[in-house]
């Protein structure tokens, strides 16, 4: 009487650690399975029939690959839909000015707009405004802050009270709480020219030829 390979050949098909194959070459696999079972039971050795218990579990795995796959395209459908309405409403964003990462500032009128983001309240908190040479043209006592985003403005003024010359400066933010310091993230304003998609998800272009990403918007104004 004629025999055919032992299940484990089945096995073969769905190896441990095997991943999720493409749509269609799991179709392919569901049909190589099906072909393969089907061969086996019409010839299978009544002395040595199929193992019901196997053949349940490499059709489980089978119906789990396929669930995986099933799954796989219902979220790149929602990741698509999701960037399509984050796209709308950064574009909304053209011509305001945001609140996002940065240490950059300047005297000019809605440049001279700087914060922080604390990670936790600080009981004394200083910012150090520098020019391009690095050297501290301005110290500001803030006292205690909370945690969160915090914003101020620039006076334009230098530490003698002379008016800053124009250009670009820069900040940073020191806070401690009880002798402790405390992280912070230094804030800027931008001006949203544009905004673009690509493989790092929605950008804001902001004047100055800086880009950041949409989900990096502390505040709008």
């Amino acid at each position: 009487m004629s025999t055919v390979q032992d299940t484990s050949s089945v096995s073969s098909l769905f190896g441990a650690g095997t991943t999720a194959p493409s749509k269609t070459s799991t179709e392919e696999t569901q049909n190589r399975f099906l072909s393969l079972l089907v061969a086996q039971m019409k010839n299978q050795d009544p002395l040595n029939p199929l193992d019901n218990a196997q053949v349940t579990s490499q059709m489980a795995q089978l119906s789990t690959v396929q669930g995986i796959e099933d799954m796989n395209g219902t979220l790149a459908a929602l990741a698509a839909s999701m960037g399509a309405n984050q796209m709308g409403q950064a574009a909304s964003l053209i011509g305001r000015a945001v609140l996002v990462p940065g240490d950059s500032i300047s005297p000019a009128e809605m440049e001279d707009v700087m914060g922080f983001d604390l990670s936790r309240p600080a009981d004394q908190v200083t910012v150090d405004i520098f020019d391009a040479a690095g050297s501290v043209v301005r110290s500001l006592n803030l006292g205690p802050r909370e945690d969160g985003v915090n914003v101020l403005a620039w006076d334009g003024l230098t530490g003698n009270g002379a008016a800053a010359p124009a250009g670009r400066y820069s900040f940073k933010i020191n806070a401690v709480q009880d002798g402790q310091a405390v992280s912070s993230t230094a804030l800027h304003l931008g001006l949203v020219n544009s905004v673009s998609q690509g493989s790092q998800g929605v950008q804001l272009n902001l004047a100055g030829n800086d880009r950041v990403s949409y989900s990096d918007i502390r505040q709008i104004f």
